[in-house]
Formats: structure tokens, sequence, C-alpha cells
């Protein structure tokens, strides 16, 4: 039910009505959801259950985070991000809230397709930055959407301080990663990798071995889940080191 009347807002709002006004249609959806058997981490909302969406997360109704932006806010607030520069692609709002709220040294948000708010519209292919530019990058759910994703990769690397750390993620599948370049139509893409505007599905040994092609130390994490907060049991977040230092 939520995907439907999701997907009749963003047909009959204009997109920066629906975002002007998300917050206040979230705080109403969340009446019906309101209980005690789990909690957001994002926002602090007690929930008697998350939404169920249709491709398997569970989304809290109050901040509209999904089960992979929880965890990582989970791992974020254990780091000492005072100071801390910080670039961050595709940003869900819940967490770019609570990060513009971190005390860090800089924030920078960037989204290509518009999708999401954010401050810049980078081609994370040629990124507009200097080199060293930031002690953290986020990049989630990004590197299967880019056709030359070793370039993109390169750039992730050469705009990363020494000793800074990327947290990268994308859907993963077992074996080895699988791409056809020439599968390019909607439907196609759907079939072969998962969804529409994805060109690829990686494995973590194949992301693993290209990020390391590209300089990064790379060591993938696999967390456990937990019901009470909707962590998904499993999910691997893959940490990338520029050689040169500690965070």
């Amino acid at each position: 039910m939520y995907d439907q009347l999701k997907s009749l807002a963003k047909k009959w709002l204009p997109p920066g009505l629906l975002r002007r006004f998300e917050p206040q249609l979230r705080a109403l959806v969340t009446l019906k959801y309101l209980g005690k058997n789990h909690r957001c981490n994002c926002c602090g909302t007690r929930l008697s259950t998350f939404i169920a969406l249709e491709r398997g997360d569970d989304l809290c109704p109050r901040c509209g985070s999904l089960p992979r932006s929880r965890r990582l806010w989970r791992l974020l607030s254990r780091f000492d991000l005072r100071g801390q520069r910080v670039l961050h692609f595709s940003p869900p709002r819940a967490l770019a809230d609570r990060l513009r709220g971190a005390s860090l040294g800089q924030y920078v948000t960037t989204d290509f397709e518009d999708e999401f708010l954010a401050d810049e519209r980078y081609d994370i292919t040629n990124l507009d930055l200097p080199d060293d530019s930031f002690d953290l990058i986020i990049c989630y759910h990004v590197l299967e959407h880019i056709p030359d994703d070793r370039t993109a990769m390169a750039e992730l690397y050469r705009v990363l301080a020494p000793g800074g750390l990327g947290l990268i993620q994308t859907p993963f599948r077992e074996g080895e990663t699988y791409e056809d370049p020439t599968i390019t139509d909607a439907a196609g893409r759907l079939a072969a990798f998962g969804q529409e505007d994805h060109v690829r599905v990686y494995s973590v040994a194949g992301l693993s071995e290209r990020l390391r092609a590209a300089g990064f130390t790379v060591e993938p994490r696999r967390y456990p889940g937990d019901e009470f907060y909707g962590w998904r049991d499993g999910e691997t977040v893959i940490w990338a080191r520029k050689r040169g230092g500690d965070v």
C-alpha cells in the first residue's frame, strides 16, 4: 500500500512541493505505526512495525530510512566526526539531517540524477574537486549505476585524503560480478541486474578487487541483523581506505 501511495504522490505532486512537505506528510503517516516493538535509530521514533516495501526493505514511516541507512548511522555514530570533511553521494534525508548536526568540518552532498536533496550534482567519474579533499566518503548504492565504474573508483581515491575512509555499498550477489554492457533497455536491466537503472550486480569479492585496483586497502565487513532496529542480517559494508595514515 505504501508503495502505491508514494507512486501516486510522485505522479500528482510537483517534486519541489513533495520535498518541501515530506516531513509533515510522514508525520501524518507515522500515527498509524506508533508503538513499542521497534525503534528507528535515525530519528528515534518508536514503532509498532516498520513499513514493509515491495522490494523487501523495512522503511521507517517517520524519517524514511531504510535498513542500510539505519545501519550506516549506527556505524557513523561510533566515529569521532568532529571537524571531519565528508562527501556523501545520494544522501537519504534522514542521514543528511543527522550529519548536518554532527559538528563536521565540511559536509558536501551530491546527487547527479537530482533524486535526492543535495548541494551538488557531481559526475562521479569526473569530480570537480581538488585532490585529497575529504576525510570520509559515503558512497552507498551508486556504483552499480555507473557504466565506467573503474574511473569512478579512481576519482573517489583521488579526492579522499591520505588515511581517509570510504564506506561503500552496493547490492551484492553470490559468485562473480555480473555485467553485460549490451543490455541497455530498462526491462532487460531489471531482469538481469534487479533494477531498471542498474548496469551490473557486484559480488563482494568483485567490488573489493576493483577498489584495490584503484589503490584502496579494502576490508569487507558483514553485520548481524537486529529486528528491533530493523537492521538486515548479513549486510555487508566495504571499508576502503586510502594509504597514508589513519582516520
